[in-house]
């Protein structure tokens, strides 16, 4: 892994933190001195993974607090008891794949709700801390599958029909929306905010064995597992792009980090810039509209709020 910068005096939230890519994200922010809050949906595993981490780590500065992604309520509750004052960084790391249909606590299609939905009122409703900080970043993971998307504004949350496999990458497509737009927004009133997306290449985490997948059957654990095993890269070169969007100091806000390898699979982070969903400003001006209709976060951008320390 890269050298990554001192990130000493800079608070960093990583949601999904408690394994795979937010896991290695949030210990490696934590290794180089940031203090680090680890939000999770489940406690029990956020709780084992505070205990791994201190364990490779044994003067990381860590905190565990808990939210679900998947209920507005639990989002609105930990926004409002955030007590740090400013976030300097925020990874939106936390998502669901290629699962079942379900439906959130909102009514909302699961992987839409949690991966776009989720992630845009939390930010929103955090915003004035990332605001407070003298450098704020937002780091949000989408996926190389984006790109293979049909975007449909009108089924976004499967209002005709549910297919898995679209709906994960309209919502990942949704995430590389949503992370562009707020960099526009974020720009247009002279804020310092800076914006990413990343994708992370084909990674070997539990997101497709593991929480709404697990009862899937053994069949489908037992060829997952193998798929992964021999195409899929240790978890470790997956966190590399959310690393690199996190702390390089020079990359500007807007950028899109993938790796550089065939079909952004895997590699080492480059910036790509030759991507249709990055310049398609109206229908993420749309979908920015109907999320803050969906979801009754809207962002304050108009001005920027006293430093807080």
């Amino acid at each position: 892994m890269r050298t990554i910068p001192d990130q000493s005096g800079r608070v960093a939230m990583v949601t999904g933190a408690n394994s795979g890519i937010g896991y290695v994200t949030a210990r490696e922010l934590a290794r180089r001195r940031a203090q680090v809050v680890l939000a999770c949906r489940d406690p029990e595993r956020g709780r084992a993974a505070l205990a791994r981490i201190r364990s490779e780590v044994p003067d990381a500065r860590l905190e565990l607090r808990q939210v679900d992604l998947g209920c507005l309520s639990s989002i609105r509750a930990f926004a409002a008891g955030w007590n740090h004052g400013r976030l300097d960084l925020l990874i939106n790391n936390a998502g669901v794949a290629m699962v079942p249909y379900s439906r959130t606590a909102d009514g909302f299609e699961s992987q839409f709700g949690i991966n776009h939905l989720g992630t845009f009122a939390l930010t929103g409703l955090l915003l004035p801390h990332l605001l407070a900080a003298p450098d704020p970043r937002v780091v949000t993971v989408s996926s190389e599958g984006q790109r293979f998307a049909r975007f449909d504004l009108g089924n976004l949350n499967a209002e005709r029909a549910y297919r898995t496999a679209f709906a994960y990458v309209q919502s990942k497509r949704a995430n590389l929306y949503f992370a562009m737009e707020l960099q526009r927004r974020a720009d247009a009133a002279g804020l310092k905010l800076r914006s990413m997306a990343v994708a992370p290449g084909l990674t070997r985490t539990k997101v497709l064995t593991g929480g709404a997948n697990s009862g899937r059957g053994r069949l489908y654990t037992t060829i997952t597992r193998l798929l992964m095993r021999v195409a899929f890269r240790p978890t470790p070169e997956g966190a590399k792009t959310s690393l690199y969007a996190a702390t390089t100091p020079d990359l500007p806000g807007g950028s899109y980090i993938v790796p550089d390898g065939l079909l952004q699979l895997r590699g080492e982070p480059t910036h790509r810039t030759r991507e249709r969903a990055i310049h398609d400003t109206d229908t993420a001006n749309r979908l920015w509209q109907l999320s803050e209709l969906l979801t009754g976060v809207a962002y304050e951008l108009s001005a920027t709020p006293t430093r807080q320390p």
